[in-house]
């Protein structure tokens, strides 16, 4: 939702994980998937195509409502949301552990609900009092909505649509929200997103991860960057990760109005709103800004597919899939409350598994390390780019197809084209495959929205 401060505390936070640990650094988050479906999906997608990281939306027990947004007022911290229980989730987290899947929990602790109520778990609650947790002395005094984004303290102390502001300057506040979290590390959680950062003091933030069982566990912030704004991402970098909005905003403009040829140094060079790639979660679209407009979505069809092979393919950030359904109402919540019976079905978007970006995952792993080499545009809407010896990709969102034989740095041999094929065991391919020559050369035609992307370890 939205960002924050540096305060003096920060000097103590701990080390933080500045990109996910382990080779596997592509996320994929299942928005509003109830905690079996997603161990399902660990299982069947995101394991074999090398997904690292699933991130699942708040486990805690949140306001009633059939909206996606309920899921962002919480009311207390048991795992009883709509997604599932307790013994839900931690199975979830073993299937998706067996798989090679880690996880990262959705924490909504900058404020409560907006009204009064019982909760999806039973709990009845007023505003400023959610028994067993907080009571009205545990919220900030600012009773008001936030209405001036220059002023840090209207930011950080007033309320966010009418949502009960939690004080995180409060050593009882902060060792309730550690304690929630220190809950679900125990359950097996191997990070964090941190909902609405931009609105808690960054030292309030590193001082309740202090406070955890495991201080140096993965963290990203959902820090959004507004120009000349008091709270500004980078103040965020001490404790760990901050998503990247100006980049997913830029990829739209871009891909949409502008020319891919100026992606050719996508990166913190770009100024106010970028982050160095270390401290970057980069995305295309969330589900906030799918729904505002702001970035691209689904409903973009190629030129959406496409940005997300271009962001998976460029080595600036951590790259996070969203992965969502179908909406012609911004409220609406998830289809089957959130029970997935098929991907593609009942309005389940799935992007995580379509081909030309579910493959990705696996050239960007295998890229790993290397930096560009091999850029060619054509002055306009075509690209290609090679990552080291280790993979090349060629991106056209002109309206016609380009024909060229393409100069790369890979060794000679025979490769899948996984943008329209598989590559099988023993090294084959379920679709087409292209002949790189000895002075690393390959000859393509690649159509109108459409890509080739090839790599080291998918060979035929």
């Amino acid at each position: 939702m939205l960002s924050l401060p540096l305060g003096a505390g920060l000097a103590q936070a701990p080390a933080a994980h500045a990109t996910p640990p382990g080779a596997r650094t592509v996320t994929a988050t299942l928005f509003e998937w109830t905690f079996a479906s997603v161990a399902k999906e660990c299982t069947a997608t995101l394991g074999p195509k090398g997904y690292g990281y699933v991130e699942v939306s708040p486990p805690q027990e949140h306001v009633q409502g059939a909206q996606w947004w309920t899921s962002y007022q919480p009311v207390g911290y048991r795992i009883a949301g709509r997604l599932g229980d307790a013994t839900a989730f931690k199975a979830m987290v073993n299937t998706c552990h067996a798989a090679g899947v880690k996880v990262v929990a959705d924490a909504v602790v900058n404020h409560m609900s907006a009204g009064s109520g019982t909760g999806t778990g039973g709990t009845a609650y007023t505003k400023y009092n959610y028994p067993g947790y907080y009571q009205t002395q545990d919220f900030h005094s600012c009773r008001t909505n936030i209405s001036d984004y220059g002023n840090r303290g209207n930011v950080q102390n007033c309320e966010l649509s009418g949502l009960a502001d939690l004080d995180t300057g409060s050593d009882y506040v902060r060792s309730t929200i550690a304690a929630y979290l220190n809950t679900l590390i125990a359950a097996g959680v191997d990070g964090f997103r941190i909902d609405a950062a931009k609105h808690m003091a960054a030292a309030d933030l590193a001082a309740i991860k202090a406070k955890l069982s495991k201080p140096g566990i993965y963290w990203v912030q959902e820090v959004i960057y507004g120009s000349g704004e008091a709270v500004q991402p980078g103040e965020y970098t001490g404790t760990g990760d901050v998503d990247a909005f100006q980049g997913a905003y830029d990829l739209k403009r871009i891909f949409t109005s502008e020319k891919l040829a100026y992606l050719s140094n996508w990166n913190d060079s770009w100024g106010a709103g970028y982050l160095p790639g270390a401290s970057a979660r980069t995305f295309t679209d969330n589900w906030d800004t799918e729904r505002n407009g702001s970035t691209l979505n689904y409903t973009y069809g190629s030129t959406y597919t496409l940005a997300n092979v271009y962001m998976l393919a460029w080595p600036y950030g951590s790259p996070n899939v969203h992965s969502g359904y179908e909406f012609s109402n911004a409220d609406a919540g998830p289809p089957n409350g959130g029970t997935v019976n098929a991907c593609f079905s009942d309005g389940w978007k799935c992007q995580h598994k379509w081909r030309q970006i579910a493959n990705m995952v696996g050239f960007r792993n295998a890229v790993a390390g290397a930096s560009v080499t091999n850029w060619w545009s054509n002055g306009n809407n075509a690209i290609a780019f090679g990552r080291g010896g280790k993979g090349y990709v060629a991106v056209n969102r002109e309206s016609g197809a380009i024909s060229r034989t393409f100069q790369t740095s890979l060794p000679a041999g025979t490769y899948c084209d996984v943008q329209h094929g598989d590559p099988t065991a023993g090294g084959g391919c379920t679709g087409p495959t292209y002949t790189v020559g000895s002075t690393g050369t390959f000859t393509a035609t690649v159509g109108a929205g459409d890509a080739v992307a090839l790599y080291v370890g998918a060979t035929a």
